[in-house]
C-alpha cells in the first residue's frame, strides 16, 4: 500500500475619544474580581445536552464530555443510537465509528467512561464450509479477510518487517502496522484512539482494510486514510434503535454553547459621572470600566488592571 496590525490604530482612536481618565479608588458596593481572572457571567452553565440534527439524536453529560474532548464527529462521527443499557448494567452509546460505555460501578480498570472495544467485537468472518473449495469473488475475499485476523509470530513479523521497512509489530495483539495506517495510527494516538491492530492489513474490492481494538481504518488509491463506520455496522448486526428522537427545548450542538459569556457590570449602578465631556471610569475594587459620554454611559466591561506583583496605585489620573 502506498500512502503516501490594526491593534495600534484602535488604541490610537481610544485615546483621541476619550478626554481624560478617571481612576476611581472608592468604596463601591461590588466584590472585586481577581486582577487576572476572566470574568464569567456566574449565572451561566454549559448545556449538559445537545441535539444533532445530522441524526436526529441527543449526546449527554459524560458522553458529551468525552465526544468535544476527544475531536467530536471528527474523531467519533454523530451518535445513532439513544443511550441503552446493557444487560451488565453499562450504558451505552452508538457512534458511527465507536461506542461510548458508560460503567456505573467503574470497569475492569476502575474506568467510568470508555470507548467500547468495536473493531475486537466485529471479529473476522464466519466462513461458510462452502467457501473451502469456492472460486467465487465474494469466497476470496472472505478468505482473505479471514487470513487477515490470524495472529502472525515474531519470526513471520520479522520477515514481515524486512520485506517492508515501515512494519511495526505489536505483540500484545499479535499483528503488526505499516504506511499509510501506521502513520494515522501513530498520529492519532495509538493505543488511547485506536487500540492495537487486530487484523493485518487486508485487501477487499480494491480497498484496503486495516480492524484495531476500537475502530477500522481504509484507503484506496488516491484517497486519503480515513475511518470506516465501524459503529454502524455493529446496530445493523444487533437491530439497534436508530429512529430519531424530539429535539424539543435541548439547544442544537454548537461549540459556541460552551464559551462562557463576559460577564458586564451593571450599567443601572455605575458611578458619578466625572464633570465634562467624554471620559473613562476604572474602579480598581470591582475591575470594572465604564465609558460615559457626558453623564451617559455608553459603555461598560470588566478590565484587568494588573497582577498582585504589579498592583495598579491608587489615584487620580487623566489622560490629556
Amino acid at each position: 500500500m502506498r500512502r503516501r496590525s490594526g491593534v495600534a490604530a484602535r488604541k490610537a482612536g481610544l485615546a483621541r475619544a476619550f478626554l481624560f481618565l478617571v481612576v476611581l479608588v472608592g468604596s463601591l458596593t461590588w466584590v472585586a474580581a481577581p486582577a487576572n481572572a476572566y470574568p464569567v457571567d456566574p449565572n451561566w452553565a454549559p448545556p449538559p445536552t445537545v441535539y444533532i440534527p445530522a441524526t436526529g439524536q441527543t449526546i449527554d453529560r459524560l458522553f458529551l464530555d468525552l465526544w468535544r474532548s476527544g475531536g467530536g464527529s471528527w474523531s467519533y462521527g454523530n451518535p445513532i443510537t439513544p443511550e441503552l443499557t446493557e444487560p451488565d448494567g453499562r450504558v451505552v452509546q452508538y457512534f458511527e465509528y465507536a461506542r461510548f460505555e458508560y460503567w456505573p460501578n467503574g470497569d475492569a480498570n476502575g474506568n467510568y467512561v470508555t470507548l467500547g472495544s468495536v473493531g475486537s467485537e466485529l471479529g473476522a468472518p464466519i466462513l461458510p464450509r462452502r467457501f473451502e473449495r469456492s472460486r467465487s469473488a465474494p469466497a476470496f475475499m472472505a478468505t482473505t479477510e479471514a487470513r487477515a485476523w490470524m495472529p502472525l509470530s515474531p519470526e513471520d513479523a520479522e520477515r514481515r518487517a524486512v520485506a517492508e521497512p515501515s512494519y511495526r509489530y505489536v505483540e500484545q495483539t499479535q499483528h503488526g502496522v505499516w504506511g499509510g495506517f501506521r502513520q494515522y495510527w501513530e498520529a492519532t494516538g495509538e493505543i488511547a484512539y485506536l487500540g492495537n491492530p487486530v487484523s493485518e492489513e487486508y485487501t477487499a474490492g480494491g480497498v484496503s482494510y486495516q480492524v484495531f481494538e476500537r475502530g477500522k481504518l481504509q484507503w484506496s488509491e488516491g484517497v486519503d486514510v480515513s475511518l470506516v463506520p465501524i459503529g454502524a455496522e455493529l446496530v445493523q448486526r444487533y437491530q439497534l434503535p436508530t429512529a430519531p428522537g424530539q429535539q424539543g427545548g435541548i439547544p442544537t450542538y454548537d461549540e459556541a454553547l460552551f464559551v462562557p459569556p463576559l460577564a458586564v457590570p451593571d450599567p443601572a449602578a455605575p458611578p458619578a459621572a466625572p464633570p465634562g465631556g467624554r471620559s473613562l471610569v476604572i474602579s480598581l475594587s470591582q475591575q470594572a470600566l465604564w465609558a460615559f459620554n457626558g453623564n451617559e454611559v455608553v459603555r461598560t466591561t470588566y478590565v484587568s488592571t494588573g497582577t498582585e506583583k504589579f498592583r495598579t496605585p491608587t489615584g487620580l489620573y487623566f489622560v490629556n
